[in-house]
């Protein structure tokens, strides 16, 4: 068995009471036959374009011998390093294929000038980028690419003999890319971004990089069978109902998925989760929450009523003596596998939801707000206080009454309702703060409540939709950073460092909008303010 699962208390009835009517309408084998009527008419028109994913492994066959060719042909022009322009479900996936086959694949999804800047000075002269965009329009993804070709001229390198593109058939970046004389890999377009990780979004990078892909089909592929038939084995029938029916003690229901890697050789799962879960279900009001902890985190130790925790596992045969709470889900299974069950498992949790999985109507929303702030150019909006450096601003003014950033998460924790989140967004160069994720389980115990963090503006990509569609039950914290450090864009009207500026205020605009309380705390010197912002948040 390629995938297995183990689940106890609530999960456990959730399943039971849930499969019966699943496999009487024999969804499992009409997802796998590509049937759009299964989210009903509302979604039909939507998923009769967006459900290639499950042929991927098929599709996918033939893409690798063309990309371990081209890795031939790299490494004998002298190539080492591979780096991959991407955002959400253009780089979470091969990320995570990467880190476990461990394999170097330097991720750039960020718009800091520093990480950018240092993705560049790690030396372009042994470097081959990939460009990764479905729309073929990604802003940040263009902004790295344009800067990468300036890099690959400034040492005497033609950009065509050292960029790769995969991107949608017939988008902006794909004719542009072939005008240019890159090397383009083209995608299934009935592929939704979080849904492509067995696609050419996450097979060019990782292979480029030295994977083994064709290994990877092969575990994907020895799942298929599993979650195509209509059985009370299917994995995908199982999780889905688990994690979307999963009820507390009031017979409400669990809505925050608490995701925990405890063992298993896979490194980074829970990332591309996040995405897939919370732009797939994150809508209409309604969604389940992914929230990556730690065996250790606070809500691991005191777990929350309305959070159903998943432990990723490598000892299947020992779940017994892998479940630390009752009512736990234990998952074990090879990458592949993983993929290929949790694609499953979301689409058939939409459904139990009564949402369409494969839309993401409020993502666009944040892009327009920071297009609007490029063009106008706003003047900076005063901060309400300054305290150690740190510059603190809220879009509610009653949440700075107190003068002191303590006091100020303080009130923002009483606007918590008791079903409620946090939501902790750094728009920072994460290569010199990695540290602040360690924020994350500092304000999980002082708020006493479920707490997701997300690196700005990837997170936009994934949990974005989440936060805008989902519940209106979260706050949020943002942390950016002052920074001299900058870069130009070529034929850009704007530097990176106004980009991450307009991204991070676009965004507190939209949200803002939609009545979620946001607080906004800037960093002036790193290394001090990190400290303050961890007092503070004790």
């Amino acid at each position: 068995m390629s995938f297995q699962i183990h689940a106890s208390g609530a999960p456990r009835t959730a399943i039971e009471d849930t499969l019966p009517r699943l496999i009487a309408d024999l969804i499992a084998s009409r997802i796998t036959a590509a049937d759009p009527t299964v989210w009903g008419e509302d979604a039909q028109s939507e998923a009769a374009v967006r459900l290639g994913w499950v042929d991927a492994v098929s599709v996918s066959r033939p893409l690798v011998p063309e990309i371990l060719a081209l890795r031939d042909e790299l490494a004998a022009k002298g190539v080492t390093r591979i780096v991959l322009a991407g955002m959400g479900g253009s780089s979470l996936a091969p990320e995570v294929i990467a880190q476990t086959a461990r394999v170097e694949l330097t991720i750039l999804d960020s718009t800091a000038p520093g990480q950018v800047l240092a993705a560049i000075d790690a030396g372009v002269e042994d470097t081959a980028l990939v460009v990764s965009s479905k729309s073929g329009s990604t802003v940040e993804t263009d902004s790295q690419r344009r800067t990468f070709e300036a890099a690959f001229r400034d040492v005497g390198i033609d950009p065509a003999e050292r960029i790769v593109v995969v991107t949608d058939p017939g988008s902006p970046l794909d004719e542009s890319a072939r005008a240019a004389g890159y090397r383009v890999f083209t995608a299934d377009p009935n592929v939704g971004g979080r849904y492509s990780a067995l696609t050419a979004f996450g097979l060019v990078p990782a292979g480029l990089a030295g994977v083994d892909i064709g290994e990877l089909l092969d575990e994907a592929e020895a799942t298929l069978l599993q979650v195509a038939i209509d059985s009370v084995e299917n994995p995908a029938l199982r999780l889905g109902a688990a994690i979307a029916a999963s009820a507390q003690p009031d017979g409400t229901r669990r809505d925050k998925l608490g995701l925990i890697t405890d063992g298993t050789h896979i490194i980074g799962l829970p990332d591309w989760i996040e995405q897939l879960v919370a732009e797939s279900t994150g809508k209409d009001g309604i969604g389940i929450l992914p929230v990556v902890l730690l065996p250790v985190s606070p809500e691991v130790e005191n777990p929350p009523a309305d959070l159903q925790l998943v432990r990723l596992v490598d000892e299947a045969d020992e779940f017994h003596l892998r479940e630390r709470h009752p009512g736990e889900i234990l998952v074990s299974g090879t990458l592949g596998a993983q993929f290929v069950v949790w694609e499953h498992a979301t689409a058939i949790a939409g459904l139990l939801l009564g949402i369409n999985p494969f839309d993401q109507p409020d993502v666009e929303s944040a892009k327009i707000a920071t297009r609007g702030l490029l063009d106008a150019r706003p003047a900076p909006t005063a901060a309400a206080f300054v305290e150690n450096g740190v510059e603190v601003r809220a879009t509610d003014p009653a949440l700075v009454a107190s003068g002191t950033i303590a006091g100020v998460l303080d009130a923002l924790w009483a606007e918590l309702a008791s079903d409620g989140y946090v939501s902790i967004q750094a728009y920072v160069n994460r290569l010199e703060m990695p540290q602040l994720q360690g924020l994350r389980e500092l304000v999980a115990a002082d708020s006493g409540r479920p707490t997701t963090f997300g690196w700005g503006p990837r997170f936009l990509h994934s949990t974005g939709q989440y936060h805008k569609g989902g519940p209106a039950n979260g706050v949020f914290l943002q942390i950016l950073e002052r920074t001299d450090v900058d870069l130009e864009i070529p034929a850009r009207p704007f530097t990176f460092g106004q980009l991450i500026e307009a991204q991070a205020a676009g965004d507190a605009g939209v949200l803002a909008a939609h009545g979620r309380p946001v607080i906004t705390l800037t960093i002036t010197e790193p290394q001090d303010d990190v400290l303050e912002l961890f007092e503070a948040a004790q």
